[in-house]
């Protein structure tokens, strides 16, 4: 293929090198005509792992092109890759200056090609950037419109700084968020041989993901940052526990808890993890992500309360009542938390949980929902025909094929149910289904 790469930074110069590598036909494209002279006497503008070797073997294979004028390279090129900068601003934002310059040029390009032109934005953009800014941009510039004169796509890249031509070789995926099928087989041919699943999704989950991941990162070097610290004032070895923590593939490294829902409780997370800020600020330490948890934890649940103050009903139906599905355990259940705060706000309550039976609490399972729903027995219903038949508003936190059944056909369309656990097949109940934030 012939490929337009704009910026030639780590990622812009590495693809370049890789592409060439594997037989394309590459312009590359940069402000900097320092970078582009280094390129053609077969340097490497960037320190990289195995970039001098490739870079020269680019250099003399004759598919290598610089330029500084973008118009024409996306003339002399059916894809361009878009791995210009974008910065931080003073204030935090995303500075897209660099960005929405090339969208100009580039759309002043198209307008003179018969043929469509596929532009694949691999810059780290904001979500939305890509069908609410450029788009209009290069629309309006080339006189064309997108899936017609031009196709536009967003593709992330996943290659690290010091293992970056490891990383373009075996990525863990190849995702491409498009909204026309022909520029992501046109990708396919690019990137489909290399040894990854091939995903297809929609511009603005791309865009999110590529955040989703470099927050996760820093996420995780946190986490052991944090552990460190607690684990020095502890006297306990921090490679060794965070060694062992990364033995568990059932939860620990796992898809396990990365789903969207509604707030965490049970006897475990809760008290741990106060007990674990509690002993850093005894000694000394400060763990501020740990920290923030429970709070970020609240407010989840606050959002299901502001939800269901702002529907304007009273009679409310609870669809489970203990921390998670499958279980009797109602300490520190964030359902009971809302029903005690919906109470409180003078709501009238009906509650079906068919794990709960209050005869048989024992313990401190007891004394828990005693001080926190002491007229509960008045709520409790034991059949969810009942609560369904009674409420304005169901709230769901239970997910079994049972529930969705009696949901599907017993629920009304005037009925609100706000659906705390991602209820499958949903399209089959008749009431306004409402998520938290989903």
């Amino acid at each position: 293929m012939k490929i337009s790469i704009f910026g030639l930074g780590y990622v812009g110069a590495v693809s370049l090198a890789c592409l060439t590598r594997d037989g394309h036909e590459v312009i590359g494209v940069d402000i900097d005509a320092t970078k582009l002279d280094l390129i053609m006497a077969g340097k490497t503008p960037v320190v990289e792992e195995g970039m001098v070797d490739l870079m020269a073997a680019a250099a003399s294979s004759g598919r290598v092109a610089v330029t500084t004028d973008a118009q024409r390279a996306v003339l002399d090129s059916e894809i361009s890759l878009v791995c210009v900068g974008t910065p931080s601003a003073a204030n935090g934002s995303q500075d897209q200056a660099a960005i929405l310059r090339l969208a100009e040029e580039m759309g002043r390009a198209i307008a003179g090609k018969s043929a469509p032109h596929i532009v694949v934005l691999r810059s780290t953009l904001v979500p939305g950037t890509v069908e609410d800014v450029l788009r209009p941009i290069i629309e309006e510039h080339s006189g064309k419109k997108d899936g017609e004169g031009f196709f536009l796509c967003f593709q992330p890249e996943f290659l690290r700084e010091g293992s970056s031509i490891r990383d373009y070789d075996k990525p863990p995926f190849t995702v491409v968020g498009a909204n026309h099928a022909y520029p992501v087989e046109r990708l396919r041919e690019l990137f489909g041989n290399l040894p990854c699943r091939f995903i297809e999704t929609s511009v603005r989950s791309a865009e999110m993901m590529k955040y989703c991941c470099n927050n996760f990162h820093a996420l995780k070097i946190t986490f052991a940052n944090e552990t460190a610290r607690l684990c020095e004032a502890l006297g306990v070895e921090p490679f060794e526990v965070m060694d062992l923590i990364c033995q568990d593939h059932q939860l620990n490294i796992s898809p396990a808890y990365l789903k969207p829902g509604f707030a965490f409780g049970g006897s475990c997370l809760p008290k741990d993890l106060r007990a674990t800020t509690y002993l850093a600020k005894m000694h000394d330490v400060e763990i501020p992500m740990l920290s923030g948890i429970m709070q970020s934890n609240r407010n989840h649940l606050d959002l299901a309360l502001r939800k269901l103050l702002a529907l304007g009903k009273r009679k409310i139906g609870f669809v489970g009542l203990s921390f998670k599905t499958g279980t009797d355990d109602l300490r520190e259940s964030p359902l009971v938390t809302l029903a005690e705060q919906l109470i409180g706000k003078g709501m009238q309550l009906t509650i079906y949980d068919p794990e709960v039976h209050l005869a048989s609490l024992l313990g401190a399972n007891r004394s828990f929902i005693e001080r926190h729903l002491p007229h509960i027995g008045e709520m409790m219903r034991a059949d969810l025909e009942g609560v369904i038949a009674e409420s304005e508003v169901l709230v769901v936190g239970l997910s079994t094929p049972a529930v969705a059944a009696a949901l599907a056909s017993l629920c009304r369309p005037e009925q609100v149910l706000l659906d705390l656990v991602q209820l499958p097949k949903n399209a089959a109940i008749s009431a306004r289904i409402e998520g938290l934030c989903w």
